[in-house]
């Protein structure tokens, strides 16, 4: 290891790696209550060279998006806190540079858990307003009913906006910009516009039917429009970095909107119909999408009680 070095940037002391892998060995005692149901020792980071220098780390929670250059680090997402000192050292595998912002794609606990532990080492963390709102506050999240507790003042978004905000960072200009509720009430999107790559948090996932956290801004119809908006700023050679799994295409994500605009055409058609709920549920408006199960039909009734009072 290379000793510790001290650097300045616009009148800022910087430490080199070496302190900054310390600092998170440190601030990595910072785990939340969320965190601890998993076995973090055998979750390994998996890095994935997406396009020119910027990266995809996989672990446990959403995907970690990576850009490196000679203006530093900034990372999208920073997944559970006990995780912190492994996705420091993946990407001290990639750069000497420590990570100079985090922007969270939105405040669930799986993608913003780290907050602490990065704030503590340095680095400014960035989100849309509502959802700094979310993290200064106790949250309970639909369906699951899993409490996310407040997180400390270091952990907090010091930068936020409300509709869209722009970096120069890296040789990108990087477009952060908030698509209107639909996940949650506080998501972006993260667009390195001259690597044509964006990051999409939980906007667009790859593990089937999304979830959506209607107790806190988030609605089926929203997803749909995020989702053709996105569509509309991208292109064919766009790489797409969903919130959970593996790299994709704009038209991967045109079929996702699909899904979600067939299902919710047959949950519309139920309701005009006057169907009960155990009516809706076996006509399975999920068909072709996803199995008939416990875990559909839990998500059925969250997106019908929608539409059902309309």
């Amino acid at each position: 290891m290379t000793p510790v070095k001290l650097k300045t940037q616009n009148n800022r002391i910087q430490l080199a790696l070496p302190a900054f892998l310390l600092l998170l060995s440190i601030a990595s005692l910072s785990i939340t209550p969320q965190a601890i149901a998993q076995d973090f020792d055998a979750i390994e980071i998996t890095t994935i060279p997406v396009r020119d220098n910027i990266y995809l780390l996989q672990g446990s929670g959403g995907n970690i998006g990576v850009s490196i250059g000679d203006d530093g680090t900034l990372i999208v997402d920073d997944q559970f806190a006990p995780l912190s000192n492994k996705i420091a050292a993946a990407i001290a595998e990639l750069t000497d540079k420590p990570v100079n912002f985090v922007v969270n794609s939105h405040f669930h606990y799986d993608h913003s858990d780290g907050n602490v532990n990065f704030g503590r080492a340095g680095a400014y963390i960035v989100a849309q307003d509502n959802s700094r709102k979310r993290m200064e506050s106790t949250q309970v999240l639909s369906g699951s009913g899993r409490v996310q507790e407040p997180y400390d003042d270091i952990g907090l978004p010091k930068i936020t906006f409300f509709d869209a905000m722009r970096f120069y960072f890296n040789g990108n200009a990087v477009d952060l910009i908030n698509t209107g509720n639909g996940h949650t009430d506080g998501d972006i999107q993260i667009y390195f516009r001259e690597a044509n790559v964006i990051h999409t948090g939980d906007i667009f996932v790859r593990y089937g039917l999304p979830f959506t956290d209607r107790d806190n801004g988030g609605s089926t119809d929203g997803m749909i429009d995020a989702l053709w908006e996105i569509a509309g700023l991208i292109n064919e050679d766009t790489i797409i970095i969903p919130g959970h799994g593996q790299l994709s295409t704009r038209d991967d994500l045109l079929d996702y909107r699909n899904m979600l605009v067939t299902i919710r055409g047959r949950l519309v058609r139920a309701k005009v119909q006057g169907l009960s709920a155990e009516e809706m549920l076996a006509a399975e408006p999920a068909d072709g999408y996803a199995p008939a199960n416990d875990n559909t039909n839990d998500w059925l009734m969250q997106a019908w009680g929608e539409y059902a009072g309309r």
